[in-house]
Parts: C-alpha cells; sequence; structure tokens
C-alpha cells in the first residue's frame, strides 16, 4: 500500500504519570533529523538500524533534559514502516512533558490516538484486522484474551478471512463469465457444485459469527451467575472463589439484596462471578428490588450456576428454579450444584437422590438435566471446587476449542460477517430457485465486499477514523 505521509509525529507510548522509565516514540520521513536535533551523543543519521545508544537529550540552550537510551529502526523495517526514534527516558512527568513539547518545537507533531498503528496500515505492514488486534492485545486482561488478541494481531483472522473471501472471488467469477456469454447461453458454473460451495461458506460463516458470544466473553470476562433461593451457599461460594470476603455470610435469609460482582482467573479465562439475591417469594420491599435485580442478571449471563441446598426441602428448591430459569434463553450454561455435601447428617445415598430427583428436569425446551450435569461441593470445606473450576473452564468455551478455531471478538467483524452470511444466503436461495446469473452474482459481490472490509481491503475514511481513534495515544 505505501502511502506517502509527508509529517513526523512523536507520543509518549508508556501510560502516563510517574514511573521508572517512559518511552516517547517518534516516526515520519524527519524522525531521525528531529531526534538528532535534541541528542548529544553519536549522531543517530550514522547508527544501524535496530540498534539502541545512550546519550543525553538536550534543549536549544544546551542544557541536559534527561539521560536517555535511543534505538533507531529505519523504515521500511519498522513497526509503521517509517524512520522510528524511540527515547526511553526516566519516567518523570516534567521529564516527559520538556521532551516532548522540545520534539514538537523540533518539527514534530503530537500523535492522534491510534495514529502509529494507522501508520503501519496505511504503509502495508498490517491488514486492518491485525491492526485491531492490538488494541485487543494491550487491553487484555487474561491469558485467554491474550491469545485471542495474539492470533489476530499474527494474522490468523485475516487468514480465514481472506480464505472465504477469495471462495467468494472465485464464484462470483464463474458467474460474471456466464454474465459476459449470457447471449450465447453458455453455463460456465455447474449449478450444483456452486450450490455446494455456497453452502461450505455459509456454514463456516455463521460458525464464525456464532462464536461471538464466546470470544467476547473471554475478551472481557465470562459472566457467571450465582443463583438459588436463600441461604444455599452462594455468597460463601463466592468468597471462596475469590479467596477473600466479598459477601456477607449470615444464616439469616435475604441478606444478600444487592448484585455483588467480581472477578477472578480459572485456568487463564477470566470470570466475571456475580451473587445474586436469593430467589423466593418475599413481602420485604428491599428485598423484592434485589430479587428482580437477580432475575435480570439471569439473562445476561453466560453460565449460571443454580445452587441447590440439600439440607432444606429440594422440591421448593426445584419448582423455584424452574420458575426463574422458564425465561432464560437456551444459548446459557446452566450447571446445577449441590452445596454443603460435608454438612452432618450428610450421605452418598442422600446426595444421591437428590441427583435422582435432578435428573431429568426439564428447565426449557432445549435443555434439561442428567447427572452429569450436576456439580457436588462444599464450598466451606473446599470440597469439589477443582472439579467445578474445570467444568467453569469447559463450559466458557461453550463447544469451540481457541487451540484450532478461529473466536469472533470484535463488534465490527461481528457486524461484517453477518452482512457477508445474510447476502450469501439471498444467493444460495437464489441459485436453488433457479434465477439467472445477474441476480446471484450481486448478492456475491455484496458478501465479498463485507468481507473485504474485514482486513481492510475496501475501506472509507470515516471507518479508518473510528477503529483508530479508540486505540491510546501512543499506539
Amino acid at each position: 500500500m505505501n502511502i506517502e505521509i509527508d509529517d513526523t509525529i512523536a507520543a509518549l507510548a508508556t501510560p502516563s504519570g510517574k514511573g521508572a522509565l517512559a518511552l516517547i516514540r517518534i516516526s515520519g520521513y524527519d524522525a531521525v533529523a528531529i531526534a538528532d536535533s535534541v541528542w548529544k551523543g553519536a549522531s543517530l543519521k550514522d547508527w544501524r538500524s535496530h540498534s539502541a545508544h545512550l546519550g543525553n537529550i538536550i534543549d536549544e540552550s544546551g542544557n541536559i533534559i534527561d539521560q536517555a537510551v535511543a534505538t533507531l529502526f529505519k523504515g521500511p523495517n519498522s513497526f509503521t514502516g517509517e524512520d522510528v526514534v524511540e527515547f526511553s527516558l526516566h519516567g518523570s512527568p516534567w521529564i516527559i512533558r520538556e521532551v516532548t513539547n522540545l520534539l514538537i518545537r523540533k518539527g514534530a507533531r503530537g500523535a492522534e490516538p491510534g495514529e502509529f498503528s494507522r501508520r503501519a496500515y496505511l504503509n502495508g505492514k498490517m491488514d486492518l484486522a491485525s491492526a485491531e488486534g492490538v488494541a485487543d492485545l494491550i487491553a487484555s486482561s487474561s491469558r485467554a484474551a491474550h491469545k485471542l488478541a495474539m492470533q489476530q494481531t499474527r494474522g490468523a483472522f485475516s487468514k480465514e478471512f481472506n480464505e472465504l473471501r477469495d471462495r467468494l472471488i472465485e464464484l462470483a467469477s464463474l458467474l460474471e463469465l456466464e454474465l459476459d456469454f449470457s447471449e450465447e447461453d453458455v453455463e460456465f458454473a455447474d449449478r450444483s457444485r456452486l450450490i455446494e460451495i455456497a453452502t461450505l461458506l455459509l456454514l463456516k460463516i455463521d460458525r464464525l459469527t456464532a462464536s461471538y458470544a464466546t470470544g467476547r466473553a473471554i475478551k472481557e470476562g465470562v459472566p457467571v451467575v450465582i443463583a438459588g433461593m436463600p441461604n444455599v451457599g452462594k455468597s460463601t461460594l463466592l468468597n471462596t472463589l475469590l479467596q477473600e470476603d466479598k459477601a456477607i455470610v449470615s444464616d439469616i435469609p435475604g441478606t444478600t439484596r444487592d448484585i455483588i460482582e467480581d472477578t477472578c482467573e480459572i485456568d487463564g479465562v477470566l470470570f466475571r462471578f456475580i451473587d445474586t439475591a436469593g430467589l423466593r417469594e418475599s413481602s420485604d420491599k428491599i428485598e423484592n428490588i434485589g430479587i428482580e435485580r437477580a432475575r435480570k442478571r439471569l439473562n445476561q449471563a453466560s453460565i449460571i450456576l443454580w445452587l441447590l441446598d440439600p439440607l432444606s426441602p429440594i422440591g421448593d428448591q426445584i419448582k423455584e428454579m424452574n420458575a426463574s430459569l422458564a425465561g432464560v434463553e437456551a444459548s446459557r450454561k446452566i450447571i446445577p450444584v449441590i452445596t454443603k455435601i460435608s454438612a452432618p447428617g450428610m450421605t452418598e445415598a442422600s446426595i444421591a437422590s437428590i441427583q435422582n430427583l435432578l435428573s431429568g428436569v426439564i428447565l426449557s425446551s432445549e435443555f434439561s438435566i442428567d447427572n452429569k450435569n450436576i456439580v457436588k461441593i462444599s464450598a466451606a470445606e473446599g470440597i469439589g471446587l477443582d472439579n467445578l473450576r474445570s467444568i467453569l473452564k469447559k463450559a466458557s468455551t461453550n463447544d469451540y476449542d481457541p487451540e484450532k478455531e478461529i473466536l469472533l471478538t470484535n463488534a465490527r467483524h461481528y457486524g461484517d460477517l453477518l452482512r457477508a452470511g445474510e447476502s450469501l444466503r439471498r444467493a444460495l436461495d437464489q441459485m436453488q430457485s433457479g434465477a439467472s446469473a445477474d441476480f446471484i452474482a450481486m448478492d456475491i459481490r455484496e458478501a465479498t465486499a463485507a468481507l473485504s472490509s474485514l482486513t481492510g481491503t475496501i475501506t472509507t475514511p470515516d471507518l479508518l477514523n473510528s477503529i483508530f481513534s479508540h486505540f491510546c495515544i501512543g499506539k
């Protein structure tokens, strides 16, 4: 692509505030000259690319602002594809401010949010999906989110999207040939073969779009609602999972009246655990507000841990479970959890009888309980928690294998793939109904354009402004 950009930008590339070190990045046609004008030491013009040197940064009067390390990256072998100089300074806010202002006086311009990554994209150093992966990489807060961002940054997403686009272009080219020779009644594309290819492409697109909920949950933290009737052990479980006294634990029913939420990482995946008010009929106005909030959270969760107390009437708890989960979307993972299994009087036989009562309970047309779904724990004693964590990790992937499959995490990618799928679905319907090639080709072109937008093959200035404006300034 290699776009000519005639100005030079500079910005702090590390978080603002006091710190041991700070890094100021300069990129552009005059990056070396501007950096050299404030540098006291060996001239940057004589350095090899990708080399670092110790020296001083001086102002116009020759006063030393700071001792620093300067690193040179000569274009096109740099992040932006331009000449880049990075100053590693002491992290004093005054030093950062003085050096930044000095570079601007010497001819650099303060960089806009995401402008370094934007230049990398414009200069062909990465495509748009990979550039967005950089932002996700910076924001990643768990090992799983980091892995997804690295996949995107390294081009795994782009490879998948481009393969889909290439197959669509192949379809379109065959249809365009038919249009060119339409007067001669020549059919270049076997309709059954076109239908087969389009069907396979649509299955792959649908699989990708369906992965968005899982990918977004892993990226932002998988929301897990801990629900059940009062005093079943919800707050105890929350405190044990978080390893801190986050929620008040009491024998008094209705103690938890509001939503209590916090995060922890389990085997690389970030989970957002949400403790809710005990679900029951209550005459307490304040408690009912908490109960209503708890019911709303059920449909906002990816996973619902429904806790059942074996020391309380199990029939009432199953009735409440059925009533509360009746309106929950079938895509939610519901995990029944029998608590307090180490309580006095509890035996394997009594726990097994509760499991048998739960087995076959229909929560919705899409979900029923069997013994494989049921978890047994004693949160106070730490019994069964490793098994619960393992089941949570498995449920968080929603049957996707992040090691082998692409998971969507970006709302823009999701929207573009939805548009591609809708267009391809129309094209497939047209093929199956025997429509002429010109109608089919129109839908194929629309699907191809949607996929081209994903990696930036087709873009608009407004799209680029929208994407890169959400980056931090130094990136």
